[in-house]
């Protein structure tokens, strides 16, 4: 039965009015996803403008140098970063030195040799670590892991690492607990989750196909692993310690309980001092003017070490790619 040129001029009525109507749902559709992506950028651009503006008394004083300063004398209204700056840093590694490792371990345990009755559990317990309010790392820091170390760590490490030469100066000093040390290992049990259920969603991405067929040719689990799954998954390893990294660079409650938040600048990890974020905690609210510039710049300063490591982080994951390509 052959259709009337009527029925077809409807039809193809009917077929412009969906394809209108899909154009502009397409325009709609492109536009809002453009919209939430520049409200990121914008807000992005509004933090940095607000932190250059509120910390720009602080450079116009005291300039560059303002950032190797080790002075912080509030009632001379003298102040430098390097104190906090070193602190931030230092945590930092430290709490990736002993993170990394253990969640790699974590994580290839879960993917690779873990019994399946176990795998849920196990994961499921990570991920809630992952959920542990900061605060309550800070207090199970400073009322159980701090007077544990002082007894039980820090002897230990003093009569091993602190004999040693050269590194010895870092495990010298008083033992009391709290110090550089204890806030790096504090933080090393909150990045810890992070880190590892990040590399355990990456490991389980790997196609069965690329495992089986290394085990088929007699690889052992270790070169299965370093020859398989850690070149597939790089880049989320490394955005998973990346991740771990960022957290631990802008912790705040957690470090201010057990890092002892003293301006001073010491060599032992076991002597107290301060991290960015632990200054801007325990100094925002009583700080003049100046004082609140200077508070400004130090969050601009941590913005400014954020970025760069994730910058470098980027430019690792761009290396690792051109490596695998020259392998080709």
């Amino acid at each position: 039965m052959s259709s009337s040129p009527a029925d077809n001029g409807m039809l193809n009525q009917n077929l412009l009015a969906v394809i209108r109507k899909q154009r502009l749902q397409d325009f709609f559709f492109h536009k809002i996803t453009m919209l939430f992506s520049l409200v990121v950028l914008f807000a992005l651009i509004g933090i940095i403008i607000s932190l250059l503006i509120n910390s720009w008394p602080a450079f116009q004083k005291f300039g560059l140098p303002f950032i190797w300063t080790v002075e912080w004398d509030v009632r001379n209204q003298e102040f430098g970063a390097l104190i906090a700056i070193y602190g931030t840093v230092v945590t930092s590694v430290i709490a990736l030195l002993i993170a990394v490792p253990l969640a790699f371990g974590i994580a290839l345990f879960l993917t690779e040799t873990c019994p399946l009755m176990l795998r849920r559990p196990l994961g499921t317990a990570i991920e809630l670590l992952a959920a542990v309010p900061s605060i309550i790392y800070g207090m199970f820091g400073l009322f159980v892991f701090a007077p544990l170390f002082a007894d039980y760590g820090q002897p230990a490490l003093q009569s091993t690492l602190g004999q040693m030469p050269i590194i010895g100066l870092l495990f010298g000093g008083s033992m009391n607990g709290i110090g550089i040390l204890t806030a790096g290992i504090v933080l090393a049990f909150m990045v810890l989750p992070f880190i590892a259920a990040v590399m355990r969603d990456v490991f389980e991405i790997v196609p069965p196909i690329l495992r089986e067929s290394a085990y088929g040719i007699g690889c052992t689990t270790w070169e299965v692993v370093r020859n398989i799954v850690l070149p597939y998954t790089q880049k989320g390893v490394i955005g998973g310690i990346m991740l771990g990294l960022g957290r631990a660079l802008g912790e705040t409650m957690a470090v201010t309980f057990v890092i002892g938040n003293s301006q001073r600048l010491r060599e032992s990890l076991f002597a107290p001092g301060s991290s960015i974020a632990s200054t801007l905690a325990n100094e925002f609210g009583e700080a003049d003017d100046f004082q609140l510039a200077t508070l400004f710049a130090l969050g601009l300063l941590l913005f400014v070490i954020t970025f760069f490591v994730l910058g470098a982080a980027k430019i690792l994951i761009i290396r690792g790619d051109k490596a695998k390509g020259s392998k080709t």
